[in-house]
């Protein structure tokens, strides 16, 4: 398999009037889809950030932003393979009773997926197609299609409900809603977000972020979906999942910062 590497980082800039202590998700995950490697931290705060890994298996960063302005960067290389998101489209659905116990939980309703609310509409829209990965697809298709993409038509509190309401949203909100359609129909779905570089296609003509997609529990393993672009992608490199997006934020901070800045990074490199 031939391999192809990616410079990944993230850079904040937060203004504080008081010490704020504050939680960051922006580590890459050493996965067998991309290898980690040449990690570089600079935070010029008065106290030593440390990492722990949270119950969803994610890496955390805490830091204290002083009080005035505090900068953090942190930066790595991604060896990803040279090859599309896997995926089998003769893999089976399991009955709830055959998932793994660590699965059952994402099956069910969580804050922003709300999916004993759209079980009537998920069951008579899906309901009637094959229990395998062509139903996943079909509901991935239906969030891409409802949705049109709208930079800053949804708040940090907008839910799948919501957005299935209104018809807009952003990456988040694509994920949540085929979260809340999966599980509406038994299908355990977690939420996923990470550095996604633009690899062998032309870029949106907008600033590079952090992208939020969907990871679905059948044949027996987690597959990778996208219903933001509704193709597969190469280079997808996760940071964080979790039932929903309150469990994989971005930044969590105990008080009330202003974050002046936020630059992310995912660029093709020569590993040389």
């Amino acid at each position: 398999m031939n391999t192809r590497h990616v410079r990944i980082g993230a850079y904040y800039r937060y203004s504080s009037t008081m010490p704020t202590a504050a939680v960051f998700q922006i580590q890459a995950q050493d996965t067998d889809r991309a290898r980690i490697s040449d990690e570089r931290l600079e935070w010029d705060g008065p106290d030593e950030p440390h990492t722990y890994t949270d119950s969803q298996g994610n890496r955390c960063l805490r830091v204290t932003l002083p009080a005035g302005i505090s900068q953090l960067t942190w930066s790595a290389l991604a060896a990803v393979p040279d090859e599309l998101d896997e995926y089998d489209e003769t893999a089976r659905l399991a009955l709830p009773a055959d998932l793994p116990d660590e699965v059952l939980a994402f099956t069910l309703p969580s804050r922003f997926c709300e999916s004993d609310k759209l079980s009537d509409q998920a069951w008579r829209r899906f309901g009637q197609l094959p229990a395998d990965a062509t139903r996943v697809m079909a509901i991935m298709d239906f969030v891409h299609t409802h949705l049109i993409y709208t930079t800053g038509s949804t708040t940090s509190v907008t839910s799948a409900l919501d957005v299935y309401t209104t018809g807009r949203g952003v990456c988040r909100d694509f994920a949540h809603l085929m979260i809340a359609m999966c599980r509406a129909m038994n299908i355990p779905a977690r939420y996923a977000f990470g550095y996604m570089p633009h690899m062998d296609f032309d870029p949106p003509a907008v600033p590079m972020d952090f992208h939020a997609w969907v990871q679905v529990w059948v044949g027996g393993r987690w597959y990778d979906f996208d219903p933001r672009h509704n193709f597969r992608r190469k280079g997808r490199i996760l940071v964080g999942t979790g039932r929903d997006a309150a469990d994989a934020a971005l930044v969590t901070t105990y008080g009330g910062p202003w974050m002046q800045q936020m630059t992310v990074t995912a660029d093709e490199v020569d590993p040389a």
